[in-house]
């Protein structure tokens, strides 16, 4: 007898619908047999099923049983076809009919004692389901508030193998999954607040700076002035995550299998440590997925001490930096992942910490100086628009009982200048914020007082800037000037942009 199932393969951050087919003979030795490109998970499926179904109380007759995943030329990864499959033996079999099958796509990872266990993907899965026309989905039970994110198809949450049994044989009308959307999208609480930074003044502006504009910062300075505790609290001044937004990072950590709640709701930040590989940053393996740079996406990635990360590592983010977007070619396909994030790195300025600190001496010699700031590349730094220096704070900021200015005071002037941007670039739906400015565009978009164009064509010639730090200079002096709220891109707004990209010059 033959019977159709319905599932969804991840495909990047996207998914492809798969149709399962059974296949069961009662003559010849009994088997069962998985074909169409499925994965060690998928093939060992067929022992989790019978396993479940034996302590589910159902018995399969003997059976020759071929299973076909179709397409047959797409290649099929992970436990989420167990259930699937498990419904479509027992129609095949003929133990219940379960008329639903054909009609009603169902995922799910199957435990030995027939209980049914959360998968990865379920968001693009039900995304990619309800775009080809299905108007329910079963999924686990622990991935029914993420499924439910997806308007327009209902949503039926299994525990069992036994209750996904009732389902579809029209024991049990299944009730819907539903969610408060509202409460579900509203914004998380800040867990750390700028108004915890005491001094630092300088660092504060230059992140503000950054944030307005979306740009990259690098933080130098020496071991415990606060690099670490200024990069934490720049997920509290950015913009909150729009609906969109919110889904697709969502989305992208599901797929990653890194989701720890329905919902990410609060802006990504990632850190990870200076040990990490290429693939772990960029992504990929056998079968590629996301890495840390698409798991900032729309957030903040943090790489801190960054000439401790090898060399071949940061190399690799050229392509996100630029681009907005990482390519991951493999034998099997090529896939393309978001990572548009704002980078923010922190470094000493020397192995001792303490080259230029005015109170401490450095022990570093000129040799090993020399080999510390050569592991940063020089088309690394050019992409990295602010280079500022932090200083230590003294005893007197310290010990103040003052606190620093919040962060719901600085996102507010973040928001207004956000504002202007998205204004201004409304009828070019690529460029989000100033730091998306495309070079052709700076003429437009980036004018210059008169005696502001001398000013920079002197910095150019005398700090050996480059093309592309031109831009980003222009960029940076784009975003001052919103901050200050002028059309034009004035002398001060210049001096102010010019110095962010000088330090640089002065360490390597």
């Amino acid at each position: 007898m033959l019977t159709k199932a319905y599932a969804a393969a991840v495909i990047g951050i996207g998914a492809e619908p798969v149709e399962i087919e059974v296949h069961a003979v009662a003559s010849g030795d009994p088997h069962t047999r998985v074909v169409g490109l499925p994965d060690a998970a998928v093939k060992e499926s067929t022992d989790r099923v019978r396993a479940a179904l034996k302590n589910s109380l159902f018995k399969l007759k003997p059976a020759s049983v071929t299973v076909n995943l179709a397409p047959a030329d797409l290649k099929k990864e992970g436990p989420l076809y167990d259930l699937p499959i498990a419904l479509a033996l027992l129609a095949a079999g003929d133990v219940i009919p379960l008329p639903l099958l054909d009609r009603i796509p169902v995922i799910g990872e199957l435990a030995l004692s027939g209980e049914v266990r959360r998968v990865k993907g379920v968001l693009p899965i039900v995304l990619t389901l309800r775009n080809h026309g299905f108007k329910a989905v079963a999924v686990p039970q622990a991935n029914a508030d993420e499924a439910a994110l997806v308007e327009g198809i209902e949503v039926w949450p299994v525990r069992s193998l036994r209750q996904a049994v009732e389902y579809f044989s029209g024991q049990v009308r299944p009730e819907p999954h539903q969610i408060d959307r509202d409460q579900l999208f509203a914004l998380p609480a800040d867990a750390e607040d700028f108004a915890d930074i005491k001094g630092q003044a300088a660092a504060r502006r230059a992140i503000e700076v950054a944030v307005s504009g979306g740009h990259n910062i690098l933080m130098i300075g020496s071991p415990g002035c606060g690099k670490t505790m200024l990069a934490r609290r720049i997920p509290s001044i950015l913009p909150p995550l729009s609906v969109p937004e919110s889904l697709e990072v969502t989305a992208i950590h599901s797929v990653a299998g890194v989701l720890k709640e329905s919902l990410i709701r609060a802006r990504p930040y990632r850190a990870p440590h200076h040990t990490i590989s290429d693939a772990g940053l960029i992504g990929g393996g056998t079968h590629p997925t996301p890495g840390e740079v698409s798991l900032a996406h729309c957030g903040v990635l943090f790489l801190d001490e960054l000439p401790e990360f090898h060399r071949h590592v940061l190399e690799v983010m050229r392509q996100p930096l630029e681009d907005g977007s990482v390519t991951i070619a493999r034998s099997s396909g090529t896939l393309t992942f978001p990572s548009d994030f704002m980078l923010v790195a922190a470094m000493n300025p020397c192995p001792c910490g303490f080259a230029g600190d005015p109170k401490r001496e450095c022990r570093c010699s000129e040799p090993t100086l020399r080999r510390y700031r050569s592991r940063l590349s020089g088309p690394i730094l050019d992409r990295i628009d602010l280079h500022i220096d932090v200083p230590s704070v003294p005893f007197e900021e310290l010990s103040s009982q003052q606190n620093g200015e919040s962060s719901a005071t600085i996102r507010e002037r973040v928001l207004r200048v956000r504002a202007l941007q998205a204004a201004r670039y409304k009828d070019f739906p690529k460029i989000r914020c100033n730091a998306d400015l495309p070079a052709g565009k700076l003429q437009k978009f980036c004018p210059l007082e008169p005696t502001a164009e001398a000013i920079l064509r002197s910095a150019m010639t005398e700090l050996g800037l480059t093309a592309r730090a031109y831009t980003r200079i222009l960029r940076v002096a784009r975003t001052i000037a919103d901050m200050a709220g002028s059309e034009i891109i004035q002398q001060p707004h210049l001096f102010e942009a010019i110095q962010y990209r000088s330090l640089d010059r002065t360490l390597w």
